[in-house]
């Protein structure tokens, strides 16, 4: 019983995720949604003890990291960061050093979604 117990802590130690924010941007004073408050973007690379990595975005309110929408990003795109974010009142867009974009129109982030 006591190996049981004591592989399933191992694995549990080798596969639990620890996040980072590798990025982060902040909707200029300029651009002002429908629903009145500050939004941000941050990209959140996880990975484990294991080896496993993995890259999401995210964007909402203030205290973007813990709630927001997610966006799964590719590994390939993510290691490298976000080039650039450039905010509108139709939305993000995402620009990747490959040149890849991302637009996440405004209706998938107002409202603490």
């Amino acid at each position: 019983m006591a190996g049981v117990v004591l592989t399933a802590v191992v694995m549990t130690v080798l596969w639990w995720p620890r996040t980072e924010v590798t990025y982060r941007s902040d909707a200029p004073p300029a651009v002002v949604y429908a629903d009145r408050v500050p939004h941000s973007l941050a990209l959140v690379h996880s990975h484990s003890l294991s080896g496993r990595h993995s890259y999401k975005m995210v964007i909402g309110r203030e205290n973007v990291t813990t709630y927001g929408h997610w966006v799964d990003i590719d590994t390939a795109l993510g290691k490298d960061g976000i080039e650039s974010t450039t905010w509108t009142q139709a939305g993000v867009r995402v620009r990747f050093p490959t040149g890849h974009e991302v637009f996440v129109p405004d209706r998938f982030f107002l409202y603490g979604r």
